[in-house]
């Protein structure tokens, strides 16, 4: 029998400390996450920024293929649209413009995904041990996906901004050559404000991402207690569909998101703001303009998802985190 001074120290309580055990696990594989999903999805994410944008509409580049115009009926053509677009990115711009503006993504993703899965990994135990008798409901899961949506919005905006300004130059006369030539043209005509355009409509996305944590979360326990395969299968499946529904109910934001970060069109600023932006396109283009790019959009989305999230998931187990309390 062991005496007091063989016992082993007591372990303390999850709940007695704001810091929770193993918390930069959550930096680690979100990143990782990101990076390998955007690395995957990158030719999409090229295609839905032209479509999202009004930049290549008409381009000023002979060299470049206008968008396709939109087409009324079957949703099936927008998809057809959108490997069409990728082909002619490919034959006339060469397999690299595919992968334009990766650099400045890769440099946001990770961060990115680092600060959003840490916040939300670690505030989602945070609240539940301290505000709900530790247990985790729909209410945590909201809760803790709105904070983190903010905080890495705030954190990241100037790099989606670089990002954005890449992918689209080529339709300027004289297109950037890289992320360094973005920055200074961006801070020499615009000032500090310029790397913080769309922020508004970064935050009105938020709810994007606060609505697919509640489903994934409520969707994966579906499948607790599976095992093997089907647990990871069922796993993989809520990821998507949680991508998936809270793409389609908060989408318009991107669209305006781009539109506030891309070039000065012609030297004159087009869009000023979030509603006047909303407005804008809607009188000048119709409301089937604040869904351009949505087919590329899911493309890309729904396996970066399931790529993101299978990463991450497979990370915690590996350190003993359990993910489907």
């Amino acid at each position: 029998m062991a005496t007091p001074v063989d016992r082993p120290p007591p372990i303390a309580s999850p709940s007695s400390s704001w810091i929770p055990a193993k918390s930069g696990v959550h930096l680690l594989a979100g990143g990782l996450g990101g990076m390998c999903g955007a690395i995957v999805t990158s030719p999409f994410d090229v295609v839905k920024t032209r479509l999202q944008s009004s930049m290549f509409q008409h381009p000023r580049q002979p060299r470049l293929t206008a968008l396709p115009p939109p087409r009324a009926g079957n949703i099936l053509w927008a998809f057809y649209d959108t490997a069409l677009l990728m082909r002619s990115i490919y034959r006339y711009e060469g397999p690299g413009a595919l992968f334009k503006g990766l650099g400045p993504t890769l440099v946001g993703v990770v961060p990115a995904r680092s600060i959003h899965f840490f916040t939300y990994g670690n505030g989602k135990q945070v609240i539940a041990d301290k505000f709900n008798g530790g247990r985790e409901d729909t209410w945590v899961f909201l809760s803790a996906a709105a904070i983190a949506g903010m905080v890495t919005s705030t954190a990241t905006n100037p790099i989606w901004v670089v990002k954005t300004r890449l992918q689209l130059s080529a339709s300027q006369s004289q297109p950037f050559t890289s992320s360094l030539a973005c920055i200074r043209h961006i801070a020499a005509h615009e000032g500090v404000a310029g790397f913080y355009k769309g922020l508004s409509a970064s935050y009105l996305g938020a709810t994007e991402g606060t609505i697919q944590w509640a489903l994934y979360e409520n969707l994966k326990r579906m499948f607790r207690g599976q095992g093997g395969a089907v647990e990871w299968a069922g796993m993989l499946g809520a990821a998507g569909a949680a991508k998936t529904i809270a793409s389609l109910i908060t989408y318009p934001h991107e669209v305006v998101r781009t539109r506030l970060r891309q070039p000065l069109d012609g030297g004159v600023v087009k869009y000023r703001g979030l509603l006047q932006t909303f407005a804008l396109v809607i009188r000048e283009e119709g409301v089937r303009s604040l869904y351009g790019g949505l087919s590329a959009h899911l493309l890309r989305v729904v396996p970066n998802a399931a790529v993101m999230y299978s990463i991450y998931e497979g990370i915690l187990r590996w350190y003993g985190i359990n993910t489907m309390k």
